[in-house]
């Protein structure tokens, strides 16, 4: 199972890659200037016994954080283990934005009747129609340019639009035989009419053509709309992961 959660965290860093990495033995401490996203700004544990001199790593960890204006932030997945959530408990940090990542076999069955898009080459454009989609204020704009333009694997920036209107967007991220999905959203006044499941299936049949046997994802497990989609797609739960912050930091972002 552990080399499972390793296979999907080391794609998932390449995926979606942080401006910064820093290691404090096996925890990889992620922290990007120009994005927010807790994903790109969090301590990564990696293996469940490296557990030794708990309070003063998590110090430096904590004066990295402050010198980026970013809160302290631990992203606990399996790799992580009981011992390090133990000691969190015990110090009462919070946790939340419990998150699932998801997988399906990505078979020409799964991609039947999808249509076949392609990806937008003029990033600006795409990154335009994504902040659009998700509510996003512009400041956004040079951070995200900066991540996309990091990622190593072949990358497909996908938008649904009608006219000018930005209606869905996604990232999909073709590393080898996996397909990762990032970043999916459809604008609120259109949602439920069948847009994100069009682009999702888009995506995956352009990575499907390009040799990609699993899909996965990321999705917060309280998104039920999402999981509803993504279940019916065929996608099935891999590990949860979820968020720990000191006390009284806020949880909110």
């Amino acid at each position: 199972m552990l080399a499972t959660v390793r296979r999907f965290e080391a794609a998932g860093f390449r995926a979606w890659p942080a401006a910064t990495v820093h290691y404090d033995g096996t925890w990889a401490i992620r922290l990007t200037a120009g994005l927010p996203a807790k994903r790109l700004n969090s301590v990564n544990p990696l293996d469940p016994s490296d557990v030794h001199d708990l309070p003063e790593r998590i110090a430096r960890a904590a004066r990295r954080f402050d010198a980026y204006g970013r809160p302290l932030t631990f992203r606990i997945s399996p790799l992580s283990g009981e011992a390090l959530s133990a000691h969190l408990d015990a110090e009462g940090w919070a946790r939340f934005d419990d998150s699932l990542v998801m997988r399906m076999a990505l078979t020409d069955a799964a991609v039947e009747g999808a249509q076949d898009q392609i990806p937008l080459k003029d990033i600006g454009r795409f990154i335009g129609a994504a902040l659009k989609v998700h509510g996003s204020d512009a400041s956004l704009r040079p951070g995200l340019s900066e991540i996309i333009g990091a990622i190593q694997p072949e990358t497909g920036l996908f938008a649904l639009e009608h006219g000018a209107e930005p209606l869905a967007t996604l990232i999909c991220v073709h590393d080898a035989d996996l397909a990762g999905l990032f970043e999916i959203a459809t604008a609120a006044a259109v949602r439920g009419q069948g847009h994100g499941r069009s682009l999702v299936l888009s995506a995956l049949k352009w990575a499907r053509l390009r040799g990609a046997r699993q899909a996965w994802l990321q999705v917060e497990a309280a998104n039920q709309p999402a999981l509803a989609l993504y279940r019916s797609l065929g996608f099935e739960e891999v590990y949860p992961y979820h968020y720990r912050r000191p006390p009284g930091a806020a949880v909110d972002g």
